[in-house]
């Protein structure tokens, strides 16, 4: 059974992975991400997300719109090389938001075969500066993120 300290040690390790990444080259960032978590980390960390999500502490609370589940793992602390590490069970959009420092995803089929914001489940790197209304189509996905010092701006994309 997945607990929330045995998922954060699972988490960890990738954090200072990502910590270490130029977040402004994304395809490059998922790449080094993807080598570094092999395909049998890869199915261990889905596995370990899809028991937590089915035992209700992963995404505890319901945010807008209505269907986008949520929950905090960790506040930036150097046990987690200074990300926030939250998570997302959600179907269609959600609130959309900014990313001053980039915001790194971990993306996992819950059913059907969706896409996040396009992208197939693994890997998504938004770089520092980009903004975006996070949507899932085709499916359901439970999605892990990391926050460089928790930063984000939530609201439209600002026009100047």
């Amino acid at each position: 059974m997945t607990t929330p300290t045995t998922l954060l040690e699972m988490l960890a390790p990738l954090a200072e992975r990502i910590g270490a990444l130029d977040l402004t080259d994304a395809s490059r960032a998922e790449q080094a991400l993807r080598d570094a978590l092999g395909p049998q980390d890869r199915t261990r960390l889905e596995s370990m997300l899809l028991d937590a999500r089915r035992g209700g502490w992963l995404t505890p609370k319901e945010g807008t719109p209505k269907g986008v589940f949520f929950g905090r793992l960790a506040k930036p602390s150097p046990a987690t090389h200074g990300f926030s590490v939250d998570a997302v069970d959600m179907e269609g959009p959600a609130a959309p938001h900014a990313h001053p420092l980039g915001e790194v995803s971990f993306c996992v089929a819950v059913e059907g075969e969706p896409r996040f914001d396009g992208r197939p489940p693994g890997w998504v790197v938004l770089p520092p500066g980009s903004h975006h209304t996070p949507t899932v189509e085709g499916g359901r996905m439970v999605i892990v993120y990391f926050l460089p010092e928790g930063a984000v701006e939530w609201g439209p994309a600002a026009s100047y």
